[in-house]
């Protein structure tokens, strides 16, 4: 087992996470980076550490796929999927870790680290922070999506008039989605039904009978 990430500054999370959603990506981020972006405290070159321990960034500082995928819509649900694979360790004693006490949080990461009860402190806290800005209602699972929108296809003037069949849906542009589901081996049936019981629902409309 090895240490855990944490930093001395984690009320800095948030807004940290909320410039990686907003700037430009650099070629690499790093303590000089962090100081253009006005974290310029001498303990803010802690959470390079938090960003390389959750994967946004790869040991040499470079932004991964999870920084792109972390600036879009769903950057709640990417975070809450990078917290889990990051402290993989932790969720695999407490499935629900982002809801247990600091306490039982505290006492995995003491078992894991040779670090006194202050670093532990941190630890936790560095935790809870990323915690609190992630979504982990879906089950583990990396979904890659891609809409593809084109001209819609008009019949002929002097075709019949025929009503597109379409689930569920108002009358609109004809819109194209295709849903690529990779589904993680430890998922339970469970899990994978929620999740397929979600596609019916919202891409389908389907309700509960």
């Amino acid at each position: 087992m090895g240490d855990f990430a944490y930093t001395n500054v984690t009320g800095k999370i948030k807004p940290l996470l909320e410039k990686i959603r907003t700037i430009g990506i650099p070629k690499k981020a790093t303590t000089a980076w962090l100081k253009t972006i006005g974290f310029t405290s001498s303990n803010d070159k802690s959470l390079i550490g938090v960003l390389r321990f959750v994967g946004l960034i790869d040991s040499a500082g470079t932004p991964t796929s999870v920084w792109s995928n972390f600036r879009g819509t769903h950057h709640r649900a990417v975070l809450g999927e990078a917290i889990r694979k990051g402290y993989a360790e932790l969720y695999a004693i407490y499935p629900d870790a982002h809801t247990r006490s600091n306490t039982e949080i505290g006492h995995v990461f003491s078992t894991s680290s040779t670090a006194g009860q202050q670093v532990i402190a941190k630890t936790v806290a560095t935790f809870k922070a990323l915690a609190t800005e992630a979504d982990f209602s879906s089950a583990p699972l990396d979904i890659n999506t891609s809409i593809h929108t084109g001209p819609l296809h008009t019949a002929p003037a002097n075709a019949p008039t025929q009503e597109p069949q379409r689930p569920n849906v108002q009358n609109g542009p004809a819109v194209h989605i295709d849903i690529q589901v990779h589904i993680s081996p430890e998922s339970t049936a469970e899990q994978i039904d929620k999740i397929f019981e979600s596609m019916a629902k919202h891409l389908y409309g389907r309700k509960d009978g």
